[in-house]
């Protein structure tokens, strides 16, 4: 006869948070086992007052936290979890669950031992028990690294490229959180479908993280016009989304990127298809607008 270890908890992989600058936004990000339990914490930890927003990407759940502690007035079936809190302390992000019940086992049990997590603190949780816990994550910082123009119309594919270096370079300082095709508008000189790449991470080594993913690029492209472009702020700016969409509509000047005035953006491959690596940056996760096709005119 089977034997299940642990009947009543189910892990979360891995939970990681993204900070802004000032440390008073936070993307709480859970990457999740069982999906009924994610979209059921979806659908009542956005009733917080600290919850800005959740959004479910891949296999991940991602909640847009404010910086503060609150009291939630639960209630069983209508609100009977969330999260009560989001502190930024230095180098950790403090989050804290409350639940009742099954939120409770969600709360206290389920997240405590994710990888990612630091350190935690937890009530007993099951049956009608009001139970929270407080895990502690490293606070991290968003790096968004596009690429374009990495393979020949004989042989390569740049979105296998990006996501093997992505998966390559993955360590416990550096987790490898997306990777998004973007079409742009297809160029004359294109190798075929003229897509960019760009991949997502949450990093508290950025300059680690960048140089060993140019190494593996430069060491694997196939192109002499391999574009690769960085990004460190917390969310891309309306500029360089302007610029993303531009370049989706219709061809523009190889020297475009360089008037681009964001100083989160950094051009540390400067090929021709640096136009397609910029562009990619700002379409992160936007996967409906990534890949529309625009004919020039739309």
């Amino acid at each position: 006869m089977e034997n299940i270890s642990e009947p009543y908890v189910i892990h979360y992989p891995r939970i990681v948070a993204v900070a802004d600058e000032s440390g008073g936004k936070v993307e709480l990000i859970e990457f999740f086992d069982c999906v009924g339990g994610a979209m059921w914490s979806k659908c009542h930890y956005v009733k917080s007052p600290i919850v800005e927003g959740v959004r479910c990407v891949g296999s991940t759940m991602r909640y847009a936290l404010k910086a503060g502690t609150v009291d939630l007035a639960l209630e069983g079936s209508r609100f009977p979890a969330g999260i009560s809190a989001c502190i930024t302390d230095g180098p950790e992000i403090a989050v804290t669950y409350i639940g009742m019940g099954g939120g409770g086992v969600g709360a206290a049990a389920c997240r405590s031992d994710a990888a990612g997590v630091l350190r935690s603190r937890s009530d007993p949780a099951g049956g009608g028990k009001v139970a929270g816990a407080t895990i502690w994550l490293p606070r991290m910082q968003r790096v968004l690294i596009g690429v374009d123009d990495t393979d020949t119309p004989e042989e390569g594919a740049t979105w296998t490229l990006v996501h093997n270096i992505a998966r390559a370079v993955e360590d416990e300082r550096s987790v490898y959180l997306s990777h998004t095709i973007v079409q742009l508008f297809p160029v004359p000189y294109r190798t075929k479908n003229c897509v960019a790449l760009v991949a997502e991470f949450a990093t508290n080594d950025p300059d680690r993280l960048v140089s060993r993913f140019r190494r593996l690029l430069e060491q694997y492209t196939l192109s002499e016009k391999t574009g690769m472009a960085v990004y460190t702020g917390f969310n891309p700016s309306d500029e360089l989304l302007a610029y993303g969409r531009k370049v989706k509509r219709g061809e523009v000047a190889a020297g475009l990127p360089a008037s681009i005035q964001d100083p989160d953006l950094r051009i540390v491959l400067n090929g021709r298809g640096i136009v397609g690596a910029v562009a990619a940056i700002p379409f992160f996760t936007r996967y409906e607008e990534a890949l529309e096709l625009c004919s020039g005119k739309n």
